[in-house]
């Protein structure tokens, strides 16, 4: 009788110890939950650092060496003509250079990978021929051109082993990022399946262990899905101060870092929603590449900061605005869908069009720009034709309204052999129709061997 009365009394189930049971019950998803969490995070944090620890780090610095190279060639012709330390100087500043980015290289890449003491072999041969050069130029004859060609058999080697560096890097930063969605993918799947048993026995326990555990949950569960969508920016507001309070500031972090990497390759302006710099960069190089020739136009906004200045930041958003819609339009009136805009920041904007369109577009934005400017002047400032102000010395001074200066480089008939060299050059383009005080376009005329 005892006997049964102990067993009876173990096994009743009073509330207090339901309230325990689904507790108990509930705590032990949880923790299922965050471990999971937590699990996926750290494979996804493991994968993260290890992109932004060798692969962005190796991309760049394959950049940076084949800049090093370009800019060495450069440098070591023009000291054979022109006999100028300067010259001598900045040859042997490109040899540093790229000495210290084979040592990042060598630290970045695998420990038993060959490519780094081959580029650096190949490199120090490189050099040595150039100082060979140097050294007994005035006694080669026409063994010169000899040393040129075994110049640009060292070079092209030393490119296409850069290159086979960076394809490495591009092939397994894309078997990261596919690993990165399939560890989500399943992350998500996981966790959705903890989190909907939880809310089931969390009903059947109690409706204030329903309400403290199936809301969070469900925000938790609407925001993965809207991640899952590319919606970065829908970060669930949890304020739990336990495991699920947790798990919520991981998915958030984890939200960050998703949106981190996605931004890395968006490069739109925020204000226009036009390409920025490193687009810009990609285009031009890739129509070099190709080798028709195209006409590259700088766009930048004369007295701008001025008229900012004067006007305030929101009536120079709605300039800066206009004018790219004006530039677009140019495009879509004059030129075809190989044509290409973008927006490097604040006034200045770039082209990347055909040779026989340029003439056109170019007479097109500005005959519309100074149209279209008038409307963002007051009228007295119309009737004066300028803008009282401050110059940077804290003068005051008299500024015309404002004017739009294009400069325009071609690649027809110049050998650029980096795409830096064109922006250089367009930018002191710019420059120099900027103290023009009129909206104009400039085209470089000059003729270059070698760039």
């Amino acid at each position: 009788m005892d006997y049964k009365k102990t067993k009876k009394r173990f096994f009743y189930l009073n509330i207090g110890r339901k309230l325990l049971l689904g507790y108990l019950t509930l705590i032990l998803f949880t923790i299922l939950n965050a471990f999971f969490a937590l699990h996926y995070l750290e494979k996804l944090n493991t994968i993260n650092e290890s992109i932004s620890e060798t692969n962005i780090p190796l991309s760049s610095t394959t950049e940076k060496m084949i800049e090093s190279i370009y800019s060495q060639e450069l440098y070591g012709h023009r000291y054979t003509i022109l006999k100028s330390k300067k010259m001598m100087e900045l040859f042997l500043d490109s040899d540093r250079e790229f000495k210290n980015q084979i040592k990042k290289i060598r630290d970045l890449l695998a420990k038993n990978s060959p490519l780094g003491k081959q580029i650096a072999a190949i490199h120090t041969q490189y050099t040595t021929l150039f100082q060979e050069w140097f050294k007994n130029q005035d006694n080669l004859g026409s063994s010169q051109k000899e040393y040129d060609t075994l110049i640009s058999e060292k070079q092209n080697q030393l490119i296409n082993l850069i290159q086979e560096v960076s394809d490495m890097t591009t092939r397994d930063q894309n078997k990261k990022n596919q690993a990165l969605s399939l560890i989500g993918s399943k992350a998500f799947r996981v966790i959705a399946i903890i989190c909907i048993i939880s809310i089931i026995i969390g009903i059947g326990a109690a409706l204030v262990i329903t309400h403290n555990i199936s809301t969070p949950l469900g925000l938790l569960k609407k925001a993965t899905h809207e991640i899952s969508k590319g919606n970065f920016d829908h970060i669930p507001e949890i304020k739990n101060n336990d495991e699920i309070g947790d798990l919520a500031h991981s998915f958030n972090e984890m939200a960050k870092r998703l949106k981190n990497i996605e931004e890395m390759y968006l490069d739109a302006n925020p204000l226009t929603r036009l390409p920025g710099g490193v687009a810009i960069e990609n285009v031009l190089k890739k129509r070099m590449s190709a080798g028709t020739p195209i006409a590259f136009c700088l766009i930048d906004l004369d007295h701008f900061k001025i008229f900012n200045d004067h006007y305030g930041y929101s009536q120079g958003n709605k300039v800066i605005i206009a004018t790219a819609k004006l530039i677009e339009d140019a495009i879509e009136k004059y030129g075809n869908k190989n044509d290409f805009v973008g927006h490097i920041g604040g006034d200045d904007f770039v082209m990347v069009t055909a040779l026989k369109r340029f003439k056109k577009i170019c007479e097109f934005i500005i005959k519309s720009f100074d149209q279209m400017i008038l409307q963002y002047y007051d009228q007295k400032d119309l009737e004066k034709g300028y803008i009282e102000a401050k110059s940077r010395s804290g003068k005051h001074n008299k500024f015309s309204i404002m004017s739009i200066s294009i400069a325009v480089v071609t690649t027809k008939g110049n050998r650029f052999k980096h795409h830096v060299r064109v922006i250089e050059v367009a930018t002191e383009l710019k420059n120099y129709a900027k103290s023009i005080p009129k909206s104009l376009f400039i085209v470089d005329r000059r003729k270059r061997n070698s760039l």
